[in-house]
């Protein structure tokens, strides 16, 4: 790939992570200075599930067919700044979930959509995405540093960043190579949309349990997500959001020694160690505290990277290598429907009311919360997954066919998540 389109995919990228990483972070934290309740931060910061739910279909039907992909990018962009900037001066809970639901369903398509274009710019995929990939968590690491140390984190001020990246991003779409769609002209068929086929590939028990698993363990992940950077805060740690890219740091470092774990666990070994990650994450953070204790917080931290590559990327990779090359990509969103849309959800439901179950009301009318309770309620639910997971899922490899019957090499992954 020539190296200015390389570099321009790259800031592409940047820029893209870089949004969502100034409000998505530190929600949890300006909501809870709203006084909102916890069961009302988890249901603001399940807006993107919800958006991951819609955006299969979005994509299927309007990105696939109509528009070019950079066009429609700049539109959902600069819809997305406006919706930012709305949001970040509302003060009401139903004000400020409809506007961050409207954003979620403007900014969840877009993930799929810059992947897209920077994949079909490439002549080999494979072997130069990563490296393209590899700014959008660069741009994750530069918002959470930066929001992080200028301490305000509890205010509406990160949102409004956001919105003014995503403006610029938006008028940087519009200058990117033209990548029109790929289904323009053709009739549409609702099997383009909803992946039939690949729900048939669930009927392979290893499929199901896979399926099942993912579905369960995204419920406790949720807790992470939305309540990380309040907790923090509420003990005491500074530039808590900076600390929190630690984690994408370690992500980075964890995805190099993918290949040297697979050789020697194989898939299930390591996605079990993905899961025992979680459930170590969260005791690390009920026992840490932000004095002596400060090393665990840290460690629970620096664990992200074990627990988001050795699941979800080798959860990818898994799916590369099973499903039949006509049905890999519908595969693919079928799980991130699976996961990062309904389990998601049923998390930031779930993580609101355990949230809310354990709140402290002090002198004054201040809330804190009973985080050591929390914590271990998350990992309580992480490590039964991982035992029912260990206990019914089988490593047997399946070699993927082609529906010619030609057998598949493998493998090949992304990564769309912090």
């Amino acid at each position: 790939m020539i190296t200015m389109l390389k570099s321009r995919l790259s800031l592409m990228m940047l820029l893209q992570y870089f949004i969502w990483g100034s409000w998505y972070v530190t929600l949890g934290t300006w909501l809870a200075a709203l006084h909102f309740s916890g069961q009302q931060i988890g249901w603001v910061a399940g807006t993107t599930a919800i958006g991951a739910i819609v955006s299969p279909f979005f994509v299927g039907l309007i990105a696939d067919r109509a528009f070019a992909a950079q066009r429609l990018l700049g539109v959902l962009h600069a819809l997305g700044a406006a919706i930012l900037l709305l949001a970040s001066s509302q003060s009401s809970f139903a004000a400020v979930y409809a506007a961050v639901l409207c954003y979620s369903l403007c900014y969840m398509p877009t993930l799929a959509l810059t992947t897209s274009l920077a994949m079909r710019q490439m002549k080999d995929p494979k072997q130069e995405f990563g490296m393209v990939r590899v700014f959008g968590t660069l741009g994750w690491i530069i918002a959470g540093l930066g929001i992080g140390a200028s301490g305000l984190e509890a205010t509406a001020v990160p949102m409004r960043v956001a919105a003014a990246a995503s403006l610029l991003m938006s008028f940087y779409c519009f200058t990117l190579p033209d990548t029109p769609p790929l289904a323009r002209g053709t009739d549409f068929n609702w099997r383009h949309v909803i992946p039939l086929d690949s729900l048939r590939l669930l009927r392979r028990r290893s499929m199901a349990v896979f399926a099942l698993a993912s579905l369960l363990i995204c419920i406790p992940l949720q807790f992470y997500y939305a309540f990380t950077n309040l907790y923090l805060n509420e003990i005491g740690i500074h530039n808590a959001a900076g600390k929190m890219t630690g984690g994408q740091m370690s992500e980075l470092f964890c995805m190099l020694l993918i290949p040297w774990f697979f050789r020697r666990l194989g898939v299930k070994y390591m996605l079990g160690l993905g899961m025992l990650a979680w459930a170590a994450r969260y005791a690390f953070f009920a026992f840490g505290n932000g004095d002596t204790l400060l090393w665990m917080l840290w460690l629970g931290i620096l664990l992200h990277g074990i627990c988001f590559d050795f699941f979800f990327v080798v959860g990818q990779i898994y799916i590369d290598r099973e499903a039949p090359a006509t049905l890999r990509a519908a595969t693919q969103g079928l799980i991130t429907f699976i996961t990062y849309g309904a389990g998601m959800f049923i998390g930031a439901w779930l993580s609101g009311r355990v949230v809310d179950a354990y709140a402290l009301v002090g002198a004054g009318g201040s809330v804190t919360h009973d985080w050591q309770s929390i914590w271990m309620f998350a990992g309580i639910c992480a490590a039964i997954v991982l035992a029912l997971f260990l206990l019914t899922f089988s490593d047997k490899e399946n070699t993927a066919t082609s529906s010619a019957g030609v057998k598949e090499p493998q493998m090949a992954y992304r990564s769309d998540q912090h």
